[in-house]
């Protein structure tokens, strides 16, 4: 199956019906860019992200991983929260927008991708091992993914993702959904 506009659309239809956090997803994609960049937003908003990257593997991410970096994250102060945020937002390379994130405890650069993709859902989206290998697996990227990631890996894989949704003239929200998708299909398969 080719990455084509019409199998990314499709795909990213049928992401609700086999996703559960789908509507939560949705909702925190309306708000939290809003409420991120006017500072109306609460610990829990920004706690709901890193659960969020966690979580939406459905119990496929390992369990006592996702324990420690969600309460190494708790760890953090209000104050160092709005600072990362405001640096996040103001720092112009995406590069710059991760180092700021990754500041935080328990923020490495693929839980840094899920800030960005509720900071700035027009310009940026999370990265995984699992959207990672689906590009790979189509030929959109030639090497596997690193352990760990670099600022420099996401913009590559970011430029990618970005390449697709040109081509199929969709969001990046559409291509996430999409290859969220296929990986999580293939994986079920194993």
């Amino acid at each position: 199956m080719a990455l084509s506009p019409d199998t990314v659309e499709t795909l990213a239809d049928e992401y609700p019906d086999e996703q559960p956090l789908a509507a939560v997803e949705d909702e925190h994609r309306e708000l939290l860019p809003t409420t991120l960049r006017q500072g109306t937003y609460g610990r829990r908003d920004v706690e709901w992200i890193v659960q969020w990257y966690f979580r939406r593997f459905l119990g496929r991410y390992p369990d006592a991983d996702r324990r420690a970096a969600e309460e190494r994250f708790g760890d953090n102060e209000y104050e160092a929260l709005e600072t990362a945020v405001e640096d996040a937002l103001e720092a112009e390379s995406t590069a710059a927008k991760l180092e700021a994130l990754t500041a935080l405890s328990g923020v490495d650069v693929p839980v840094g991708t899920a800030f960005l993709q509720f900071l700035e859902p027009e310009r940026y989206l999370v990265m995984s091992a699992r959207e990672w290998a689906v590009l790979r697996e189509h030929g959109e990227l030639e090497a596997p993914y690193p352990e760990p990631p670099e600022a420099s890996d996401y913009e590559r894989y970011l430029e990618r993702c970005r390449e697709l949704a040109e081509r199929c003239e969709c969001e990046l929200w559409t291509c996430y959904r999409a290859l969220w998708l296929l990986g999580y299909r293939s994986e079920t398969r194993e």
